[in-house]
């Protein structure tokens, strides 16, 4: 059912400097990406195998704002595995007791591809997204 992993998000204090440590390092960093509808601003690094997202609060409901409330430094904040079929993902998991955040319907993300986060209470402490690709 879940392909590759698709990126590792991180919630960031300061998106700039974040973005300028992976660069350093000789990665690719994507321009910063505003996504009000996500309350996110977000800069993808692009590695041969995978991606990281890094996520910085944008407007003044921002989920990541209340997580970098919790964890000022940052942190990983979400894991993304790729499914060919988001509503076999959603219904497989569903069936095995993980409840799906806001209403369980897709909602377009980052990539413009529909997403679906999974409660981490549900998947051993771990906010889970599928997106479908």
């Amino acid at each position: 059912m879940i392909n590759r992993l698709n990126h590792v998000a991180i919630a960031v204090p300061n998106l700039e400097k974040a973005s300028e440590q992976y660069r350093v390092l000789g990665a690719s960093v994507s321009n910063r990406q505003d996504l009000p509808e996500h309350g996110v601003s977000v800069v993808f690094i692009t590695l041969p195998n995978t991606k990281i997202e890094l996520l910085h609060p944008f407007g003044e409901n921002s989920p990541i704002a209340s997580f970098l409330d919790r964890n000022p430094s940052g942190g990983i904040h979400h894991i993304c595995f790729e499914v060919d079929s988001l509503q076999d993902a959603s219904q497989t998991v569903v069936d095995h007791g993980v409840r799906l955040l806001g209403t369980g319907e897709p909602r377009i993300g980052a990539h413009g591809n529909p997403v679906v986060f999974a409660h981490p209470k549900d998947f051993q402490g771990v906010l889970v997204e599928f997106e479908q690709c």
